[in-house]
C-alpha cells in the first residue's frame, strides 16, 4: 500500500522557500523608486501626501492583517496537525455566533481607519488654492491618442509638453474631446478622468524641477499605451522666458532652404496644414471646441519631448513617422485619414519630400 504520509519536516520547508523568496522578489517591484512611473518617489505635494497615506495607514495596517492572519493559521497548522497513528475524526462545529461577529466587525473597522483618512484627503487634493495663491490654470484636453494644454493666462497652446513651475501651485481643468481618458503624471499627483463634455479638476504643486513621466490610465482605444505626455517642471525664470518665446510667432525658415520648401509642403501638396496649426497662441475668450485642431498644434515642436505622444523627438524618428505613420502608430487619425489615403491614391510623400517636412518641423524650435 502506498505511503500516503506527508513528506518530512525539512524537505516540506526545503520546497516552500523558493515559492517564498520569490514573493518576497516580486513585492517590491511596484514600490522601487527610480522607475519612470514610480509612485514611491513623489515630486509634487499630492503624490507625497498619497504615498503617505498609503504607507500609514494601508500599507502598516496591511502588514498587522497579514502577520495575523499567516501567523493565526500556521499555529492551527502546528496545533491540529494529524499526528502519526490518531485516526479520530475531529469535532464538527456548526457555527460560532462570537466568531461570526468578530470576523466581521474586525474588517469593517479596518474599512473604517482607511476610508476616513482616504475620504479627508480626496476633498483635501481637489480644494481650490483660490486667487491668492498665484496658481498657473491650464486646460488638459484629451485626444485619441495625444494631450493638449492650454494656458488661458498667456494665450498659449501647445501639445505633449506640460510645463510647470516648482513650488507654485497649479489648477488643471481637464476633459476630453472624444472618449473618457485618465489623466496621470505618476511623480507629481494621482489620477483624474477626462471626460467628453466635463470638467475635472487636479490641483498639485510640483516639488522637483525636472522632466516626468505621464500616461493616459484610463483604457481609450488601440494606442491607449502610447497616450502619454511629459511634465516639464521649471523654475520661474525659466517659464517666463518658455512664456515669452510662445506668445512670439513661430519662426519662418530662410527663403531657398530645404526647411523652406517643407513648410511649401507643409500647407500645400502634403495636406498637413489641414489638421496641424504652427500657431502658438488662440484667444482664451473663444469656447474651446470653436478652436480645437484635428492634430496637435506643431508650433515649437522640436524642443520638446516627444513625437507621436510616445517617441523619443529625433530627426530619425520624426522621418519615419511621416513616412511610415501606419506602422508607427497604427490606427491613430493620421494613419487612418492621411496615410492610408495617400497610400490607395498612389500619393505618399518621397523620401525628399519627407526630408523638407522634417527640416521645417525641426526649424521649429
Amino acid at each position: 500500500m502506498k505511503d500516503l504520509r506527508p513528506i518530512g519536516g525539512r524537505r516540506r520547508w526545503i520546497s516552500v522557500l523558493p515559492l517564498a523568496g520569490l514573493a518576497w522578489l516580486t513585492s517590491g517591484c511596484g514600490v522601487i523608486g527610480g522607475k519612470i512611473a514610480s509612485t514611491s518617489d513623489p515630486a509634487g505635494d499630492q503624490a507625497r501626501h498619497i504615498w503617505d497615506l498609503f504607507m500609514v495607514p494601508v500599507w502598516w495596517l496591511s502588514v498587522a492583517v497579514f502577520l495575523l492572519v499567516t501567523g493565526w493559521l500556521l499555529l492551527n497548522i502546528i496545533l491540529f496537525r494529524r499526528k502519526p497513528g490518531d485516526t479520530r475524526i475531529p469535532p464538527q462545529v456548526h457555527g460560532h455566533p462570537r466568531l461570526e461577529i468578530a470576523w466581521t466587525l474586525i474588517p469593517a473597522v479596518i474599512l473604517a481607519l482607511i476610508a476616513i483618512p482616504s475620504t479627508r484627503l480626496i476633498f483635501q487634493l481637489n480644494r481650490d488654492p483660490g486667487p491668492s495663491s498665484n496658481a498657473l490654470r491650464v486646460q488638459v484636453i484629451g485626444h485619441q491618442w495625444w494631450w493638449e494644454f492650454r494656458y488661458p493666462e498667456y494665450g498659449i497652446v501647445t501639445a505633449g509638453d506640460l510645463h510647470l513651475v516648482v513650488d507654485r501651485p497649479v489648477v488643471l481643468t481637464i476633459t476630453s474631446q472624444d472618449v473618457i481618458h485618465s489623466f496621470w503624471p505618476p511623480r507629481l499627483a494621482g489620477k483624474v478622468d477626462a471626460v467628453p463634455g466635463r470638467e475635472n479638476t487636479m490641483v498639485f504643486t510640483p516639488e522637483e524641477t525636472g522632466v516626468f513621466y505621464g500616461q493616459c490610465a484610463e483604457l481609450c482605444g488601440a494606442q491607449h499605451a502610447h497616450m502619454q505626455f511629459r511634465v516639464v517642471v521649471q523654475t520661474q525664470q525659466e517659464f517666463d522666458a518658455w512664456v515669452q518665446k510662445h506668445r512670439q510667432p513661430a519662426p519662418d525658415p530662410a527663403p531657398g532652404t530645404l526647411a523652406a520648401t517643407g513648410k511649401e509642403l507643409f500647407e500645400g501638396p502634403a495636406g498637413c496644414a489641414g489638421c496641424h496649426s504652427v500657431n502658438p497662441t488662440y484667444d482664451p475668450s473663444t469656447p474651446i471646441n470653436k478652436t480645437l485642431m484635428v492634430g496637435p498644434n506643431l508650433a515649437y515642436v522640436a524642443e520638446r519631448q516627444t513625437l507621436a505622444a510616445f517617441l523619443p523627438n529625433t530627426v530619425e524618428n520624426l522621418h519615419q513617422w511621416i513616412a511610415n505613420t501606419e506602422q508607427v502608430k497604427p490606427y491613430s487619425i493620421m494613419a487612418e485619414k492621411w496615410w492610408k489615403i495617400r497610400a490607395q491614391q498612389n500619393q505618399l510623400l518621397t523620401d525628399e519630400q519627407v526630408n523638407a517636412i522634417v527640416e521645417y518641423l525641426r526649424s521649429q524650435q
